[in-house]
Parts: C-alpha cells; sequence; structure tokens
C-alpha cells in the first residue's frame, strides 16, 4: 500500500512536467498562442518626450496578428450580453457604440463579418481583451510593433499612413488582414483602422488635467513641433493628437482595437 502511495506521488509532478513540455517548442521556446506574433524586445526612440530620454526599452510581448473582426466580437457580446448595444450602461460607450450593427446580436450585414469590429470603446475593447485572457497593448508596445516596414507591399511605411490619411473610410471596411503585412508579420498597423491601446490618453494628460503642465501641448503638430523627434513626421502627429482627444467611453467608425499578451 505505501509503495502505490509512493508511486502516486512521483506520478504527478511527472505529470506536470509532461504537460509543461507539451507546450513547448523544439529549442525551448513556449509556444505561442494562435493567432498572435511575438514581438521581440528592443528600443523605441520616442517620438516626443519632456523627460529628457530620447529612447526606451520595450520588453518582448505577443500581439494579434490582426485586429478583432466583427464576428469575433459578436461571440464575446453573446456570451456577455451586459455589452450588447441595448444594455451597455452609458458611463462605458456613448451612443454610437456598434451602431453599424443590425441589433444586439446580429451584424445584420455579412459582407462585414471579417472586417475589424469599430464603433466599439476603450472599455469594451478592454472588456473583450481580458474576456480572452489577453490586454491591450501599452502605447510603446504598439508604436514599436507598427514601426516595422512592410514585406508584401512595394510602398514605403510612410507612404502607406500618408496615402491612408490622404482618404476617406469606406462606408464598409475591407477585411482584417489585407491592407499589409509588417516585417514582425503583423498586419494592418497602419493603412486600415485606428486602434485602442491602454493607455491611449496617457501623452497628452498629465496626473492633473487643471494644472498648466497637465496638456502636453507640444505634441500637436503646431509652434511645440521643434521639440518632436522628427518634425516632418505627420503621421505621428496625427496619432498622438487623435488619441489626446479620445475619452474611454467614445466610439467611432473606423476605431478598433487588437490585443496583446504578456510573455
Amino acid at each position: 500500500m505505501g509503495d502505490k502511495k509512493l508511486f502516486g506521488l512521483l506520478l504527478i509532478p511527472l505529470l506536470a512536467f509532461f504537460a509543461v513540455a507539451g507546450r513547448e517548442k523544439q529549442g525551448g521556446g513556449v509556444e505561442k498562442p494562435e493567432g498572435m506574433i511575438r514581438v521581440p524586445a528592443g528600443r523605441l526612440a520616442l517620438f516626443y518626450d519632456n523627460s529628457g530620454e530620447k529612447e526606451v526599452t520595450v520588453e518582448s510581448f505577443y500581439l494579434d496578428a490582426r485586429a478583432v473582426t466583427n464576428a469575433e466580437f459578436l461571440v464575446f457580446v453573446k456570451a456577455n450580453p451586459e455589452w450588447s448595444r441595448s444594455r451597455v450602461p452609458k458611463l462605458f460607450a456613448d451612443t454610437g457604440y456598434l451602431k453599424h450593427w443590425k441589433s444586439d446580436f446580429e451584424i445584420g450585414n455579412e459582407r462585414i463579418g471579417d472586417s475589424p469590429v469599430t464603433n466599439v470603446s476603450w472599455y469594451a475593447a478592454n472588456a473583450y481583451s481580458k474576456w480572452k485572457g489577453k490586454r491591450l497593448p501599452e502605447l510603446t508596445e504598439w508604436e514599436y510593433a507598427a514601426d516595422n516596414p512592410p514585406v508584401d507591399d512595394q510602398r514605403s511605411l510612410k507612404e502607406i499612413i500618408l496615402d491612408w490619411y490622404s482618404k476617406p473610410s469606406p462606408k464598409e471596411l475591407p477585411q482584417a488582414g489585407s491592407a499589409y503585412t509588417n516585417r514582425l508579420g503583423l498586419k494592418d498597423m497602419h493603412g486600415l483602422i485606428w486602434e485602442w491601446v491602454g493607455d491611449f490618453n496617457s501623452v497628452v494628460m498629465g496626473s492633473d488635467s487643471r494644472s498648466n503642465t497637465g496638456i502636453q501641448r507640444e505634441l500637436f503638430c503646431a509652434s511645440a513641433s521643434f521639440g518632436a523627434a522628427d518634425r516632418e513626421d505627420y503621421a505621428a502627429f496625427m496619432r498622438y493628437a487623435f488619441r489626446g482627444s479620445l475619452k474611454g467611453r467614445y466610439t467611432v467608425s473606423n476605431l478598433g482595437f487588437r490585443c496583446a499578451k504578456d510573455l
């Protein structure tokens, strides 16, 4: 009887070992989550920072290869009906929330099922991310991952961005993953939609928005642009200014999101 108990005690840690080993790839790397890309650690040159710091370290993390789609968000809403259009509290989403859907639990347009979900608030995007066991990427993570040239487009990244900015968003957005793929394997970091980040307004608002120093006006493309790392980076000014204009409950017809995850 004692031998059987000892065998059982030995078997439990062995099973745990094989369970972990089964989740690992050859070479010792833990298998990445499905649909996500591992972004390697590196340094990000700050667009503007009044602390005197020129670069920040970005640790390695996982990022969705593409934006979350309408069909994927519909699954979330059905599983969490408190986030449906008619039930979401006004505190967490304005009146434009999912306005392009036919009803609470029906998209109503089969052509946009695989298009990025938009008209979602930061609160809704954050709730979806947590439901998936993930999170929204931080601003520095998103900027770092996006700053990679395309591998399937002859245009430069700057040309892609400026071409996108010059055209109005179509009424029906193209399929997620259809714009371009960058060197990391991430799709549509530019050229399809704007995307929420976890700390979307941190670069604009200080600890007390009533103080004169609370708003970093240098982040807008005006005379203070001389403090920017690249005064000709019009696209970055657009991104920072847009983020600074948002509140967590706002919804926009070309603003969606993708999820991140820690290693």
